[in-house]
């Protein structure tokens, strides 16, 4: 039985999410259903990054087990098949041990804003027209980096062992007509990057100061952050692995 990593991108606005779920559309119903009709027997995938409903992505993947694959144009016949806003990038083989959850280093995340009214990025970005101040939204965002514990930032009902997470990076940059909240870390909660937009936001449209975004953390308490924001401005921007990751599966097949 070989196993492959599967590489995809999607635009989230159609699907109840990444993770397949019962009388709900998603993400990966929709790649399981074309696999098994290409390869003809059932597949079953695992997940590396949970996406939430409406939520997109550059890059996220998929692994999963079969015999060898037939030809080497299965992509290509993937995406004749699959619906229009998700598009397979690649399908890797690689050992048997490779896990493309528990293997990924890191991941980081984008979160678009707009203010002006546009019905390119209606579907990707969060509308927001309110007048905000820049310099509090670096200083929020500086302050992310410095922090391990986002229990205040993770949705309730959660199945982890720790809320700890090590933010590589944290900043938001101005583009034109709004602004985008970029985001990696070694690992990231349930909820917790729409917490962290919307936290900041209200923080920026003067709501409260650095030393209240402080306390939101000191709390431990998700009663405390601003969730509100909506999953369609958040993207998953790259799954990472080891450097030499997949050059390597490829020799220890």
């Amino acid at each position: 039985m070989q196993r492959y990593f599967l590489k995809c991108s999607y635009l989230g606005t159609a699907y109840a999410g990444f993770q397949i779920q019962e009388n709900a559309k998603t993400v990966q119903g929709e790649i399981e259903k074309v696999l098994e009709t290409v390869l003809r027997k059932k597949i079953v995938l695992t997940g590396s990054s949970r996406t939430d409903a409406g939520v997109h992505a550059l890059q996220n993947y998929f692994h999963f087990d079969c015999e060898t694959i037939p030809h080497d144009k299965i992509a290509y016949a993937l995406n004749a098949m699959l619906p229009k806003d998700i598009a397979v990038l690649a399908i890797i083989p690689v050992s048997s041990a490779a896990h493309c959850r528990f293997d990924a280093i890191a991941r980081s995340y984008e979160y678009q804003v707009h203010w002006e009214k546009d019905p390119f990025v209606e579907d990707r970005a969060y509308f927001y027209p309110f007048k905000i101040d820049m310099d509090r939204l670096k200083e929020a965002a500086a302050y992310i980096i410095t922090q391990t514990d986002f229990t205040s930032f993770s949705k309730r009902n959660t199945q982890t062992f720790t809320n700890n997470c090590a933010i590589e990076y944290s900043y938001w940059e101005e583009i034109p007509g709004g602004i985008i909240y970029r985001v990696k870390g070694n690992r990231f909660l349930r909820g917790m990057v729409r917490g962290l937009v919307g936290t900041q936001l209200k923080m920026a449209r003067g709501k409260f100061d650095l030393e209240a975004f402080k306390q939101v953390f000191a709390a431990m308490d998700c009663s405390k952050a601003d969730f509100s924001v909506p999953g369609k401005g958040l993207k998953l921007a790259e799954v990472s692995y080891p450097l030499g990751y997949f050059e390597k599966q490829m020799e220890n097949q």
